[in-house]
């Protein structure tokens, strides 16, 4: 059943300058913030940018919700969706939506998310093991731990987080079954690693957790298909922004926003193109990280990496 409640959603937008900087050189038109969360970054846009619609979009009914009243003063230039990024074509199919202007993946989970233990997304607090972003999805994080085979978890693990003791925590997960909540999860993870990889590189359920919330809302079958749409509505000199905080996600979209730029030309490249392809976008610069002073003030931002494509 749908969660109505709209909890506090505060969160503090990472590397707003740096969105805020492409998009002050974006055409007018519509602007789609894919991943709405508390609204800091579409508001600031919408400030700003008084020539742009925003088209937003969550997962996370509270997240929307708390979005909504924050944009309210906005009310005639934003339409919002409950929706996943894979939805994106039939968005723009029902509003009539031939270009956009630009459009931003801010990816992750937010702060409000992991501080609700109800969510279960945080090895720190006692939840059930949930992870959705959308609670109107039936599978959990609890189906899978609980159901999958153990060659299935090791691989789930693997390829989301690059966790190299993923066959000693499948083995442990399965051995321990059932699983019933995130702090004994996060135990189980913490008995699989050995002693001394523990003491080095944060918590060490923090990679096991992402992987399984991961796969749970299929995020990267997720963002592949939002951001491909999104680059096939940008009109000439629009752009789009995302903030990756995971290596699999910004080698994703880094292989993405490349082929837009070199039109997939797999010819050498000290010699003339003659595979006909067709470049559709240009990279302004590579990935960006956010600023020392950011980070101070806002350790999620450590992590973060920002990539930009500009429609040709």
């Amino acid at each position: 059943m749908e969660n109505k409640s709209t909890p506090n959603f505060e969160h503090r937008a990472v590397m707003m300058n740096e969105v805020l900087n492409v998009v002050d050189r974006i055409p007018s038109g519509i602007f789609v913030d894919a991943t709405l969360g508390g609204g800091s970054h579409s508001e600031e846009i919408l400030k700003r940018r008084l020539d742009l619609e925003l088209i937003a979009i969550d997962r996370d009914y509270s997240a929307l919700e708390a979005a909504r009243q924050k944009l309210q003063k906005f009310s005639g230039r934003v339409r919002f969706f409950h929706e996943p990024f894979s939805s994106l074509e039939k968005i723009f199919a029902g509003e009539d939506i031939l270009h956009i202007s630009g459009f931003l993946f801010d990816l992750g989970v937010s702060s409000p998310q992991l501080d609700n233990a109800e969510r279960g997304f945080s090895y720190r607090f006692d939840g059930p093991l949930d992870m959705r972003m959308d609670t109107r999805q039936q599978k959990t994080a609890s189906y899978l731990l609980n159901n999958l085979e153990e060659s299935d978890l090791k691989g789930i693990i693997e390829r989301n987080s690059d966790e190299r003791f993923a066959a000693r925590i499948a083995t442990f997960i399965v051995k321990n079954r059932p699983i019933k909540n995130t702090l004994e999860f996060a135990e189980l993870i913490k008995k699989a690693i050995p002693a001394a990889a523990r003491r080095r590189g944060g918590h060490p359920a923090k990679r096991t957790f992402q992987a399984i919330r991961m796969e749970v809302n299929h995020e990267l079958e997720e963002l592949s298909q939002g951001v491909t749409t999104s680059i096939d509505y940008l009109k000439p000199k629009g752009c789009g922004i995302v903030i990756s905080y995971h290596s699999g996600e910004d080698r994703m979209v880094k292989g993405l926003f490349k082929n837009v730029a070199t039109g997939g030309c797999s010819c050498p490249s000290k010699l003339p193109c003659v595979c006909g392809a067709v470049i559709k976008g240009k990279l302004p610069h590579s990935g960006v990280t956010a600023s020392k002073e950011e980070i101070k003030e806002n350790r999620r931002a450590k992590s973060a990496r920002l990539r930009v494509l500009e429609s040709v």
